[in-house]
């Protein structure tokens, strides 16, 4: 009796349409095809068929592209959308603050119920003969 492997995962197996290709596929080589031909034919008479061949690749492979690259799941633009949104529109830097809860606590023990705020210049040192100020952070036990 033949064997035939049955994929563990199903949501990996993507339904066939046409000549084994999906309908995104489908898709974008129609898309590529509308860009292709007519560019081949608009501009053979002007720069010869071999430089027109090369240019109606060039115009044709960003749709091969959205069609057959896929990485973790996801499609190419949306990989695309991801790196454009993290290197154009998300901050450069974003610092990491954190909020001391036990200096809330401390703060509500003392009665100062006004919330720190964690950027603040360091103290001034102490002058010569005084004593130094209680640090604020963890309580010691």
């Amino acid at each position: 009796m033949p064997y035939v492997p049955v994929p563990k995962d199903m949501t990996k197996v993507k339904t066939k349409v046409v000549l084994n290709l999906t309908k995104r596929q489908l898709i974008c080589f129609g898309a590529a095809a509308a860009i292709g031909v007519p560019t081949y034919f608009l501009t053979r008479g002007i720069v010869g068929n071999s430089v027109a061949v090369l240019f109606m690749i060039g115009m044709m492979l960003p749709a091969f592209f959205m069609a057959m690259y896929e990485k973790d799941g996801m499609p190419a633009e949306r990989i695309l959308l991801n790196i454009l949104r993290c290197r154009l529109f998300a901050p450069g830097k974003r610092p990491y603050k954190i909020e001391n809860f036990y200096e809330y606590l401390e703060n509500q023990k003392e009665g100062q119920f006004v919330r720190k705020d964690t950027n603040t210049k360091p103290a001034a040192k102490p002058a010569a003969g005084k004593a130094p100020a209680k640090k604020a952070g963890v309580p010691k036990c």
